[in-house]
């Protein structure tokens, strides 16, 4: 059993795979949520961005493909590891998926063990991505210590400024805009102006940048809001 409580959302059409499947990814320690189709599943999405995704193509208000094909394209749920259930069993509709993005193709009627085997291995595989060392210029982010070096000097980073570096620098080359950054690092309750974006960055171009000045790697997209370069 999981000890990390992933999360996962389901979109399944099928009422009665949508519920087994619920009942027993909770069994094995799982944080489940659940959408009959594409409409639901966006709204699920957009109040957080889960760890998998187990995604049904033929739904009741449009293509599950479709679906995919917006979520890779969102620079905020772009992430998101996404595991295709589907009765379409031909090779070209595999290929089609697979190259959309999804990241693995179950078909039906799929057996229950192979199935939580390969949610595993797909959570696995983002755990090993999650904890990687991430460098840009003479920035090195070691996720797992919660550590950050410049020059091999160690930064001393709030809470907060760590979450924001590491989100933006997991997303390289991404814009965010204030918004989707307090979404993803302060959380649906937090309940402050965007503004306070600003001053985090701010505060991070101070540490990061050899002249905060003139950033060359915590940067301004007028209009948009900001990116991390390498």
């Amino acid at each position: 059993m999981t000890e990390t409580k992933e999360r996962i959302v389901i979109v399944e059409d099928d009422a009665s795979i949508r519920e087994g499947l619920e009942l027993n990814l909770r069994l094995e320690g799982y944080s489940v949520r659940c959408a009959a189709g594409s409409a639901e599943a966006l709204t699920l999405l957009e109040e957080g961005a889960p760890d998998l995704l187990l995604l049904d193509l033929m739904l009741p208000d449009g293509s599950g493909l479709d679906l995919l094909r917006r979520i890779r394209q969102d620079p905020v749920l772009c992430e998101i590891h996404v595991l295709i259930l589907s009765a379409l069993g031909l090779e070209s509709d595999k290929v089609r998926g697979l190259r959309l993005g999804a990241d693995d193709y179950v078909t039906k009627p799929f057996g229950l063990a192979e199935l939580l085997a390969r949610i595993d291995a797909s959570l696995r595989r983002r755990r090993v991505m999650q904890q990687a060392v991430i460098r840009f210029g003479e920035v090195t982010i070691d996720p797992v210590r919660r550590e950050v070096t410049r020059g091999g000097e160690t930064l001393k980073l709030t809470p907060r400024e760590h979450d924001l570096l590491l989100h933006l620098a997991r997303h390289m080359d991404r814009v965010f805009s204030r918004e989707q950054l307090l979404q993803r690092v302060w959380g649906d309750e937090y309940e402050g102006t965007a503004r306070t974006v600003d001053n985090f960055v701010r505060s991070l171009r101070a540490k990061l940048e050899p002249d905060p000045s003139t950033p060359r790697h915590l940067l301004t997209v007028h209009g948009l809001g900001y990116k991390l370069t390498s």
